[in-house]
C-alpha cells in the first residue's frame, strides 16, 4: 500500500492537464471563481476512476474508430480549455470580465483527459496489496488518492491564484495566462506522443 500511496503522490503532484487547468483557472479567474472548476475536475477523476476500474475505459478505447474519436474530441476540448484560459480578460477593462470555466467544465475536463486514463490505469491495476477483493482494493485505493487529491488541486488553485494577486500588468497577466494555458497543451502533446 505504501508504494500505491508514494505513486499516486507523485503523479499527482506532476503537471497534467487537470492541474495545470485549475492553476490556470485561479490566475485567470482567481481562487473564488475556481473553486466549482477545481470540484469538476476532482469529480471526473472519480468519473475517471469509475470507468478504469469497471473496465468501461478499456473496453470503448479497444474499439479504434471510436477510440479515435473520442481523442479528436478531447484535443478539441482542451484546445476550446486552454483558448478560454489564455483570453481570459485580465486587469482593467472596458468589457466584462469572462465567465469562469466553472463546474461541468472540470468534470468533462477529467472525462476526456488521456493522461487522467493512464494515470489510473497504472494505478488501479498495479500496486495490489489486497487480492481478496479487487472490489474492496479498488475503494481503498479511491479513498486514498481522492484524499490526496484535494489538497493537491487546493494548492495548484492557490498558486495560481496568488498569481493573479500579484496585480501584474495587463501584458504580464495576459502573458501568464497563455503560458499556463499552452504548458497545459504540451502536457497533452506529450501524453499522447506515440
Amino acid at each position: 500500500m505504501l508504494s500505491f500511496i508514494a505513486a499516486a503522490f507523485f503523479l499527482l503532484i506532476t503537471p497534467g492537464p487537470g492541474v495545470l487547468s485549475v492553476a490556470g483557472a485561479g490566475a485567470a479567474f482567481g481562487f473564488r471563481a475556481g473553486l466549482p472548476y477545481m470540484a469538476g475536475v476532482v469529480l471526473g477523476t472519480l468519473t475517471v476512476i469509475a470507468a478504469v476500474t469497471t473496465g468501461l475505459a478499456a473496453f470503448l478505447f479497444s474499439y479504434p474508430p471510436l477510440r479515435t474519436v473520442l481523442l479528436a474530441a478531447s484535443a478539441a476540448y482542451l484546445l476550446y480549455l486552454a483558448y478560454r484560459i489564455a483570453t481570459s480578460n485580465v486587469g482593467v477593462a472596458i468589457k466584462e470580465a469572462a465567465r469562469p470555466l466553472g463546474f461541468m467544465n472540470g468534470i468533462a475536463l477529467q472525462v476526456i483527459n488521456p493522461k487522467a486514463y493512464a494515470v489510473m490505469t497504472t494505478l488501479f491495476s498495479g500496486f495490489a496489496f489486497y487480492p481478496e477483493s479487487t472490489l474492496v482494493e479498488s475503494a481503498i485505493k479511491a479513498v486514498i488518492f481522492m484524499t490526496m487529491s484535494l489538497p493537491v488541486h487546493i494548492l495548484w488553485l492557490w498558486a495560481g491564484a496568488t498569481v493573479k494577486r500579484l496585480a501584474l500588468s495587463p501584458k504580464a497577466a495576459r502573458t501568464v495566462n497563455v503560458v499556463m494555458a499552452l504548458s497545459m497543451l504540451a502536457v497533452v502533446a506529450l501524453a499522447l506522443w506515440p
